[in-house]
């Protein structure tokens, strides 16, 4: 059974740095596409990242590029996610995400397969 659990969401004042954890099981990092994604009340859950393990491509949805950071442990079958320079329209919950059969690395959720629970990250100006 695949199983994704977020963790080291909080409150952090603008400027401020977080490093969000997911930690899976159920299956290998190697040959998967794995991202996070953000959403906040009445708005559509939008990527934030992936890395595609199959084409060896990392992209950034243009608001996050140059200030996060994703990052991948195998040993500890752990993803993070690294915020830096965080701002208060970064306030949202965070949901790591995995797919594991025929991976196609994207910001778009509908290829995922696999969700965490989220975790809230708010962001103080």
């Amino acid at each position: 059974e695949v199983q994704l659990v977020e963790s080291g969401g909080g409150l952090v004042q603008a400027g401020g740095s977080l490093k969000l954890s997911c930690t899976v099981s159920g299956f290998r990092f190697g040959h998967v596409a794995i991202g996070w994604f953000r959403q906040t009340p009445g708005k559509e859950r939008e990527g934030v990242s992936y890395i595609d393990q199959i084409d060896g491509r990392t992209d950034y949805a243009p608001s996050v590029k140059g200030r996060f950071t994703m990052s991948i442990d195998d040993v500890n079958n752990t993803m993070y996610l690294q915020m830096n320079n965080l701002k208060p329209e970064d306030t949202a919950t965070y949901y790591c995400a995995a797919q594991v059969d025929l991976p196609v690395g994207s910001l778009e959720k509908v290829y995922y397969d696999y969700w965490g629970q989220g975790t809230q990250v708010t962001v103080s100006s």
